[in-house]
């Protein structure tokens, strides 16, 4: 599996954050974590970002986040879950046509090595 290099940064810092936290914690804890990483190799980033839905020429506050957007090139999308479902898929690939953004990794922090939990979408 081949990444880009922004991808690839990510996911190094995602594995640091794995590698001292195993699994089994609240996404609420990893994302926080990745964060403080991503903050601490200086790759800019926006937490919880707000992402409008349009509609028919108008734009939407439903409440949806991006967990990370990444140098506004990049969706993070984060689950600690016993299995990723198709719905975790379709939210990320829903949230990048919204977003208009071509790249995303949905992340799952609940598996013993975090490389079994990485899934890299490209539209």
């Amino acid at each position: 599996m081949e990444f880009d290099e922004r991808s690839n940064r990510v996911i190094g810092c995602a594995i640091e954050v794995h590698r001292h936290l195993g699994p089994g914690l609240l996404e609420s804890t990893y994302e926080q974590c990745l964060a403080h990483e991503l903050k601490l190799q200086g790759i800019s980033f926006r937490l919880q970002h707000p992402l409008p839905v349009a509609y028919k020429g108008i734009h939407l506050d439903c409440g949806y986040r991006l967990d990370l957007l990444i140098e506004d090139q990049l969706i993070v999308e984060l689950k600690s879950v016993e299995q990723v479902k198709s719905s975790h898929e379709a939210q990320l690939l829903t949230y990048l046509k919204l977003a208009g953004i071509k790249t995303g990794l949905l992340l799952n922090f609940n598996v013993c090595r975090l490389k079994d939990g990485i899934t890299r979408f490209v539209l």
